[in-house]
């Protein structure tokens, strides 16, 4: 059976004439927002990217077909209806692609996908990783493994703060995956700048970035690179002041038994509520502020490349 990779008309043209892409996942518009920032913040990602001198693909599945950039209706359907469209992981891709049904993409299938197109830049807002307690749960996101796998680089305000940052490092490690601070030597915890962990590599400049990704792939090792690039200092919310929300949260899902893929979207809501909406404010301003870096580590690796 023959799957269905996918171009929107700009994205083709892109690759048509070696234009730099950006690869923009789907289930921060579907699952991480309501509506309507969701559909603003799409939006104003691709428009962040173009900004910079490179293309946006927006990334999802559509009727089963692997879709790499969206048309304006069908982000602000995914937007819309985003509570019934599944969250796909690179492990439902087989079954979304045979049932021709629609999916928005997490980071790993997102990963996944990108690298099929040859698109080795994404843009996202928090990866995932080791969720705290995963002792016992053994909850620990495919994001992580498919670093292993896709030569894509992934700019990032690190991880998810609701995950235990500590592990997830150690896990980045075992995998050999280059975590690079872009800026920083600290590893940024989503909402907050600095998670208490340093990152093993720094990097100061977009160039820079690119030329280890450069280096990387050309040495034959296969796999992502984490670019840690830290939440704006004004939009930042100190981790002294949202722990508190993050533990009470968790505490919650616990008790109702809230695991898996409705973990994550119950969490972020969750934290939304108590600081009464400061931290989806924060979600939007990192978002943008990725867009605009990956945008120029894209240029910047189209310069390096042969």
């Amino acid at each position: 059976m023959a799957f269905d990779l996918r171009f929107s008309d700009e994205v083709r043209a892109a690759r048509a004439r070696g234009a730099p892409i950006v690869a923009l996942e789907s289930t921060i518009i579907a699952h991480g927002m309501p509506y309507p920032q969701n559909a603003e913040t799409a939006r104003a990602l691709e428009d962040i990217v173009r900004a910079g001198g490179a293309v946006p693909a927006t990334i999802a599945v559509i009727g089963g077909a692997l879709q790499v950039g969206m048309t304006a209706d069908e982000l602000d359907r995914f937007a819309r209806d985003g509570r019934s469209i599944a969250k796909v992981s690179v492990r439902d891709l087989p079954f979304a692609v045979a049932m021709r049904r629609d999916g928005a993409t997490t980071v790993a299938s997102t990963m996944r996908i990108a690298a099929m197109a040859g698109i080795h830049v994404f843009a996202t807002g928090g990866i995932g990783g080791v969720h705290r307690g995963a002792e016992r749960s053994f909850d620990i996101s495919a994001d992580l493994t498919e670093f292993a796998q896709s030569d894509v680089a992934v700019v990032t305000a690190g991880a998810k703060a609701i995950l235990d940052l500590g592990l997830t490092l150690e896990t980045l490690e075992t995998l050999s995956v280059p975590v690079i601070g872009l800026g920083t030597g600290q590893f940024p915890a989503f909402y907050s700048r600095d998670s208490g962990n340093a990152v093993p590599m720094r990097c100061e400049t977009p160039a820079d970035v690119a030329s280890v990704m450069r280096a990387k792939w050309a040495i034959g090792l296969k796999g992502g690179l984490v670019i840690a690039n830290p939440i704006p200092f004004e939009a930042e919310i100190p981790a002294t002041e949202i722990a508190p929300a993050i533990t009470a949260a968790v505490a919650k899902a616990d008790e109702r038994g809230i695991i898996g893929k409705a973990l994550t979207p119950f969490l972020l809501a969750e934290i939304a509520a108590v600081t009464e909406g400061r931290s989806l404010a924060a979600n939007i301003a990192l978002a943008k502020h990725n867009a605009a870096a990956a945008a120029a580590i894209a240029v910047a690796y189209q310069e390096v490349s042969p």
